[in-house]
């Protein structure tokens, strides 16, 4: 039914785009302003129009017909009349240097120019919030911008995953390989993010905030998308960027905006690609003689009695009773040594002088981890799919209205096994090989009274629990000029509305396993076999809409130019039953700049939410910003100058905020339940519990933000550069008192409390050079962050050392580890952890008080304390029908912390795994080369305490994506009436270089595996 709804609303959209071009252009927009004109720009041979790699039209770009020697500029729709006949060659300057000459064909007048260079990417506008844009060198932000060329290169569905190594300022983190994250949904329903009601696996930090998400102007944090729907993903750093979002201006935000129609003939580009998955490094678990060897050797080491024989230990090494001595590789048997991910893609676009349209439709498929059986008529695999279909419509309605609409259906089907795709694999990290045979000698599910859940009967025999999750947003907006008032004077409405409902359908189902004695021959059952559940539960429903009222100002004045804005909107959402979050006020922003060489901005934010006392009220702030930029280049002293093309200082300062109110916090809330009371049974009598304590002072979190910037290209437009210092200053943060009592017997609330200072460098370089039929680049981007706490309400520390304060934001605190004990008389002669007795093989830990005791006044900082350095690396280059380009990503000065059932052997009371490093454990024979402590059985409170043993650098670069492709020539395509057609193969993950190879530097302790893909794909545009 779902598909069959989507398959009609797709009808309905192609329709509505054949309508635009052919009947609009036929009877309304004959009227239109400039329509013959466009008519003969696409079919005559007297103009060109010139566009990027991403079908985007670059105004402002100087064309010369080599052979006339006369020329032309390219205006806002990317249209240059010049005349040229075939065979003429056309050169395209950029701020008067040459980029590319290009020889005209028959009917050929489209020429593409290289985004890369930089002189290009100057020409694009900057991408600022509501849907506005300015000039780049009127901008005095602090800004960076990738475009869907880039983000099509990745097979991934998440926005995240395909910009990371690609903006400088922006730090990303892949903590989980989970399919289609989105989705999903862990039951914790965000408060004011419904589009991140599960997790995209992939962090952002922007200057160490999590940044705010804003689709098409508007709040909507979805991540979740058809690559080729995007147009540009652009970050704002600075004050002044983000000071229109008042209260929500702190963190910085990211604009994903989607592609618009454009002023030319109709293109329908349709992409099939598909993908082989294999997972990146996984925990080795060990054999059952190798696991069984070493249980023994623990359990001697705790004074205990071994658990296996020396006929077990031969039975398990030869293999000789599979049954009562089995050998099983649970991640082998149970998980696909690779899996499938299949992607189709169609989009329409065009456009005259009335109307401009983009429309495109996305089909994904993807498979997971876990293999199948026959047994089953239905998936028990981890899946994905999406149905997704955007139309963007643009229109002219008449010369001083226009308008436009855009339209987003998503359906998301997902697929778990009934146990839970993460609960399986901690299933198969925690069970090791020799725990029981997969099957019992009558065909049912083996187990133990040790271990009483068959992992495998996880996997197959749970059944099945879908997610059905759809997403439906509609945004409408009008604009008006009022030149007859005073030209450059526009009013714009704009409304949106988003719904997002998530629901499982449970098919899942309880399983009995066996143990079975061989020597009695009789079974005993545990667990119960059930009946598949059928029931159908709502994951999760949110509702969003927008609105937004602007008033605009451009015009210039001979050499000056003034721009304002004006703004009021209304920002509501709520999730499930929870009352709504409300955002609203007022905001604006104005500009002035001379001559274009020195540019002034003030912007402002007035605005707050509807969670603060008293109740039904708002609670507004003011967070003002300010920035100034100058144009050295305009100088007369460097207007001659040969080596410089541009040349951009500018800086900002401002205040912001950040909206993290809770749940109307300020009141005091009480929960009735049962208690037991002398004399009566438990559930009996009704008790009032107070819950943690209100706080009526909350308010917003604040940040002062000051930003400085040189910007340039150099050597004839082809090297470009960026370089940013800031400095953040964030205070009033919510934490919990540290210095609070225990007397009033309950839990102190958040308040605003807190100080930390971000400071750090950004930097970007990009060259592009193209000589003849070659042409090729380079672009360096990256950041170098550090972090202070200023201030931290925590308890008085009686050593320097252990103060938090001082120390970087979110640092962790720990023991100093000094190898292992290697005798009883080094021990004797130590400091030891209170409460434990060591042995040798031991961690020691290093006594920074000098009192003989190891305890919480020996914890200090451990990790690295330099800042992160962060990095990627864009290469590539194009060669007549030929395109390579590559990625790399990585970070510096960074670590990790390994700890738990995929770091430590025999835990849960000693039933749980061991692993291939464990191996490597201290011994009176390895003492001189032992990487792990000795082995114990279960905790062990000294050995597995929070220290710097446990911790490894966490650097790495990655080869986060290479990709090589070959379009074939134009002149075969034509025979068989196609514009273009291309082939190409890329791959994600491909190759990782890490500091501490054991394991995935973005994905370890047992989480969803990262995935390496493989992909091969075709284009054809028509």
């Amino acid at each position: 039914m779902q598909k069959k709804l989507l398959l009609k609303f797709s009808v309905v959209f192609l329709l509505l785009f054949k309508l635009i071009p052919a009947r609009a252009s036929v009877a309304e927009a004959k009227q239109a302003p400039g329509f013959k004109q466009h008519i003969d720009t696409l079919q005559t041979g007297s103009s060109l129009y010139l566009i990027d790699e991403n079908q985007f039209p670059i105004a402002g770009i100087k064309v010369q017909n080599t052979r006339t020697q006369k020329a032309a500029v390219t205006d806002n729709n990317g249209i240059a009349e010049l005349s040229y006949s075939n065979g003429d060659v056309i050169a395209v300057y950029v701020q008067q240097s040459l980029i590319q000459k290009t020889e005209m064909g028959k009917d050929r007048n489209v020429i593409v120019v290289n985004s890369k260079n930089p002189g290009v990417a100057a020409l694009r506008p900057v991408r600022t919030l509501f849907d506005q844009t300015v000039k780049s060198t009127l901008s005095t932000m602090a800004t960076d911008v990738v475009y869907g060329s880039d983000l099509t290169k990745s097979p991934v569905t998440s926005v995240k995953a395909a910009i990371t190594g690609r903006l400088s300022g922006l730090y990303t983190n892949q903590n989980s390989g989970r399919l289609g994250s989105e989705g999903r949904t862990d039951g914790t329903a965000a408060l004011i993010s419904l589009g991140s009601l599960g997790s995209d696996a992939v962090t952002m930090s922007l200057r160490g905030q999590n940044p705010v998400v804003i689709v098409d102007g508007i709040p909507r944090p979805l991540t979740i998308f058809n690559m080729e729907e995007i147009e540009s993903v652009t970050v704002l750093k600075d004050a002044v960027s983000t000071a229109m979002l008042g209260v929500k201006g702190a963190s910085g935000a990211i604009l994903i905006t989607t592609r618009r129609g454009t002023k030319a003939k109709q293109t329908i580009s349709f992409t099939a690609q598909t993908a082989f998955q294999k997972s990146l490094k996984i925990p080795q678990a060990l054999n059952a003689f190798q696991y069984a060897t070493l249980n023994n050797e623990a359990r001697i080491n705790d004074g205990l009695t071994p658990a296996y024989t020396a006929a077990d230990l031969q039975a398990y090494q030869t293999g000789s009773d599979p049954q009562g001595h089995p050998d099983v590789n649970w991640n082998d048997l149970i998980t696909k040594p690779t899996s499938r991910f299949n992607h189709y893609t169609l989009n329409v676009a065009g456009g005259n002088d009335f109307g401009k349209y983009f429309v495109a439709v996305e089909h994904i498929n993807q498979n997971g981890l876990f293999r199948t059986s026959d047994i089953n008529t239905y998936d028990t695999d981890n899946t994905f799919k999406s149905y997704v279909i955007r139309s963007n419509v643009d229109l002219q309605i008449s010369k001083k209205l226009s308008g436009g609409i855009n339209l987003m259906g998503r359906l998301i089907n997902s697929n778990d096994p009934g146990y839970g795709s993460q609960a399986i694999l901690n299933s198969i990290y925690s069970t090791p090989a020799n725990a029981y045979p997969v099957f019992n000698p009558n065909g049912s599910y083996a187990t133990t009274s040790s271990y009483q859940n068959n992992v495998y009967a996880q996997s197959v025999g749970s059944g099945y629990i879908g997610t059905y999750k759809r997403d439906v947003s509609a945004d409408l907006f009008l604009k008006r000029t009022f030149d007859e008032i005073t030209p450059g004077l526009w009013l714009k409405a704009k409304a949106s509305i988003y719904a997002t409902l998530s629901e499982n359908t449970f098919r899942n189902k309880s399983f009995a396993s066996f143990f079975y004695n061989p020597t009695t021959k009789v079974y005993t059952q545990y667990g119960t076999i059930g009946t598949q559940n059928n029931y159908t539960g709502i994951n999760y429903q949110g509702h969003s809409d927008y609105e937004e009222l602007s008033l605009g100002y451009d015009r210039n004045f001979g050499k000056h130019g003034v721009s304002a804005v004006v703004l009021a909107n209304h920002d509501n959402s709520f999730t499930g039953s929870d009352l709504p979050y409300t955002v609203q006020g007022i905001s604006g922003k104005a500009a002035y700049n001379y001559d274009e060489k020195y540019v002034a901005e003030v912007a402002f934010g007035y605005n707050g939410s509807n969670y603060y006392p008293p109740a039904g009220d708002y609670k507004y702030g003011f967070f003002p910003a300010v920035a100034l930029a100058w144009n050295i280049n305009k100088e007369n002293f460097l207007k001659d100058s040969k080596w410089l093309n541009t040349l951009k200082l500018y800086g900002s300062y401002g205040k912001t905020g950040n909206d993290n109110p809770g749940y109307f916090v300020y009141i005091q809330r009480y929960f009735d339940g049962t208690s037991t009371y002398f004399g009566s049974t438990p559930g009996s009598n009704t008790s009032i519990f107070e819950q943690v304590l209100a706080n009526p002072n909350i308010t917003w979190e604040k940040a002062n933000k000051f930003n400085l910037g040189l910007q340039g290209t150099i050597l004839d437009n082809k090297l470009g550069f960026t370089v940013e210092y800031y400095r953040d200053k964030y205070y009033d943060l919510l934490m919990q008192r540290g210095k609070n009592s225990a007397l009033i017997g309950q839990s102190y609330p958040l308040e605003n409390l807190g100080q930390s200072r971000y400071t750090g460098w950004d930097f970007k370089l990009n060259f592009q050079q193209s000589l003849k039929d070659f042409s090729y680049y380079i672009a360096a981007t990256g950041g170098l962050q550090q972090s202070k706490v200023l201030y931290q309400n925590e308890v008085n520390q009686p050593y320097p050392w252990m103060a938090r304060t001082g120390q970087a934001v979110g640092q962790r605190f720990g023991y100093i580890a000094e190898g292992l004990f290697q005798n009883t008389a080094e021990i004797a002669g130590s400091a030891k952890l209170e409460g434990y007795a060591a042995q040798p093989g031991d961690i020691k830990y290093r006594d920074l008080n000098g009192d003989g005791i190891i305890n919480q006044l020996d914890q200090t900082v451990i990790g690295n304390t330099k800042p992160l350095f962060y990095y990627g690396l864009n290469l590539g280059f194009q060669f007549k029908g030929f395109d390579f380009s590559a990625l790399l990503q990585g970070a510096l000065n960074r670590t990790i912390y390994l700890s738990n059932n995929t770091e430590w052997a025999f835990q849960n009371n000693g039933f749980g795994q061991a692993w291939e490093h464990n191996l490597d454990r201290w011994t009176p024979q390895t003492a001189a080369t032992a990487t792990m402590p000795r082995l114990s059985i279960g905790t062990n409170i000294n050995n597995e305490a929070t220290s710097t043993f446990w911790q490894h650098s966490g650097n790495y670069l990655r080869l986060k994506n290479i990709e090589l492709g070959y379009t074939i020539p134009n002149s075969l395509t034509k025979r068989i009436g196609l514009q273009s057609i291309r082939v190409f193969g890329n791959a994600t993950n491909l190759l990782t270089f890490a500091a501490y190879d054991r394991v995935d530097p973005e994905v370890y302790n047992g989480n969803y595996p990262i995935q390496r893909s493989i992909n091969m794909g075709i284009n054809i545009k028509f």
